[in-house]
């Protein structure tokens, strides 16, 4: 080795230090200290979790890295962000886009599109919602799912967001919300706008068969479109068609739609409704277990509370609401028809979901939320048989004056469930989580109404009140439902588990303070416990505080072809 040379090794191994100084900290965070529950329900182990970019790269003692900034989780869990099966907020985080309700509970992934979705649209759709649009300073310049996401990522957002292609959106983009069979032609056009959503990212299809147009589907329709879904990969997520009195024959139309299609199905926020049918949930989950062991792949997904809630329309029978909101508001303006729709509301039925009779028949077990009219906003959190003795009115036409005031566009929140049929589901180890709601705010134009609680509290409440106080199930067992089955149910790959290589989308929350605030009467309150939320590497929240990060991204399903721009 010649003089030269040796004299260059050395001054290589001299500035060595200062290359390294100059590489910066291995990470941009490390979590340190903290219990580490990784999604899959093994137990927890203490360690330490590094992010780089938008993904998590390390776990284990990493007590001589460094990183941009280091956060001391003593006593705190660190598990996967939370996956919100049935959220609703495609357009609420238009409006705001920080998706505060979410995030302050350990939202990290929101996947929506219930019956109806965002996109695909028409014009005549995009008319129909045109009044809340301006109202929020929305500007609806999408019609394509692919359309929305654009604007999505324009937006920018505090979660991510996936949507299924609602089949009753494609019923409704085809043939309006009229009751009769789609003819094939009509059906073929519907077949088309799930497989351009499909392409365009849809994570599968949904229906929602209590509400009209979905209603109308014949089960040949809903299975037709859900094999065009499964071709390319997607799933099936229902609201299916009863949850009451015609339950047991609405499980066989879920396992028939299952089987035909041969498509992965999850029945979204599972329940057994209205007096004479509370204590049926053992046998419900008894019969999906049978199904899943016949090789049909079916679960469900719930949320942790006993009123449901819905627009107002829903307590009418379906054919009221046929044609559009012009068409039921005529009907109520007829004497006739509105002695129809009354008697019929008092009457029990196997053929539509009587929300009416179902919460008590009085209107003492529904109260309105979501109140869009501000002349109508003293009324938010009555019920209706408080402004029946208020107006000296039959609540049944309360209901019909608020709902022609409001365009259609009311609210409600309905007493409907018992609370061990919801402990057997919520512990159920085949049953997911779902808000069934759209994010919420303390502050800023999503708080002006109210909402049900479960916009703010579902998954501290599942923390809270089911694994740490009736210990019903462990809580690596509910967090592994939160996130891996969730993620497992809508075909997500990379999210829903801590593991190096995947999506960097995490909550850090205190499991002995966790616990939900919001309540039916006094709604509009975040959730406390969860101190810190990752999307995508970036802190959402951080120390309790919702930061100025907004690094949401679509979620798109597997039959994604990505378009050049």
């Amino acid at each position: 080795m010649n003089g030269t040379f040796r004299h260059c090794i050395g001054l290589i191994f001299l500035l060595l230090p200062a290359f390294a100084a100059a590489q910066g900290p291995d990470y941009d965070f490390i979590i340190s200290g903290a219990h580490l529950v990784d999604g899959t329900g093994a137990p927890w182990v203490e360690g330490d979790i590094a992010i780089a970019g938008d993904r998590i790269v390390a776990i284990g003692d990493l007590s001589k890295a460094s990183a941009r900034k280091r956060l001391d989780a003593s006593g705190l869990v660190v598990s996967p962000g939370f996956i919100d099966v049935q959220g609703q907020s495609e357009f609420n985080v238009l409006v705001d886009n920080r998706a505060a309700s979410k995030i302050t509970q350990g939202v990290t992934t929101e996947i929506t599109g219930e019956g109806s979705s965002i996109a695909p649209v028409n014009d005549r759709m995009k008319k129909e919602d045109e009044e809340v649009a301006k109202k929020y300073g929305v500007t609806q310049d999408w019609s394509t799912l692919d359309e929305y996401f654009e604007h999505f990522e324009r937006t920018k957002s505090g979660i991510n967001l996936g949507t299924f292609v609602g089949a009753g959106g494609v019923r409704n983009y085809v043939m309006g919300t009229v009751n009769r069979p789609a003819s094939p032609a009509e059906l073929e056009q519907m077949r088309q706008l799930v497989a351009q959503a499909m392409r365009d990212g849809a994570m599968g299809i949904s229906t929602a068969l209590e509400y009209v147009p979905d209603t109308f589907a014949s089960t040949d329709e809903i299975v037709e479109l859900a094999k065009v879904a499964r071709q390319y990969g997607g799933v099936y997520f229902t609201h299916q068609r009863s949850e009451t009195d015609a339950i047991f024959s609405s499980l066989d139309e879920v396992f028939a739609i299952a089987r035909r299609a041969n498509i992965s199905t999850t029945i979204w926020h599972l329940k057994t409704a209205y007096h004479e049918n509370f204590g049926k949930m053992p046998e419900v989950l008894r019969r999906i277990q049978n199904a899943r062991a016949q090789g049909i792949d079916v679960a469900a997904s719930v949320y942790p509370y006993t009123r449901g809630s819905n627009g107002l329309v829903a307590s009418f029978p379906p054919w009221v609401s046929e044609g559009g909101i012009e068409q039921m508001i005529a009907r109520f303006k007829d004497p006739v028809q509105r002695e129809r729709i009354k008697k019929e509301m008092d009457q029990p039925s196997t053929t539509w979901e009587n929300e009416w009779l179902g919460s008590g028949g009085d209107g003492s077990g529904i109260m309105l939320v979501g109140l869009m009219n501000p002349e109508l906003a003293k009324y938010e959190g009555m019920t209706l048989q408080e402004i029946g003795r208020q107006w000296n009115k039959d609540p049944k036409d309360v209901a019909m004056e608020i709902v022609v005031a409001d365009h259609g566009r009311t609210g409600q929140v309905i007493s409907i469930m018992d609370e061990g049929d919801v402990r057997a589901a919520v512990s159920s180890p085949i049953v997911t989580y779902g808000s069934d709601s759209e994010a919420q705010a303390e502050d800023g134009p999503l708080s002006k109404t109210k909402a049900h609680p479960r916009a703010f509290g579902t998954f501290p409440r599942i923390l809270g009140i089911y694994a740490r106080e009736q210990q019903m199930m462990s809580l690596e067992e509910a967090v592994r439902k939160m996130t891996s089955l969730a993620a497992s149910r809508v075909g997500l790959l990379d999210r829903g588990i801590l593991r190096p290589g995947t999506f960097a989308d995490i909550a850090v929350f205190d499991p002995k303070t966790i616990r939900d605030v919001a309540t039916f009467s006094d709604p509009m309150h975040y959730s406390v416990g969860v101190r810190y939320v990752f999307v995508n590497g970036r802190p959402v929240l951080w120390d309790g505080a919702i930061t100025d990060e907004r690094p949401g991204r679509p979620v798109r399903g597997a039959g994604y072809q990505a378009k050049h721009r």
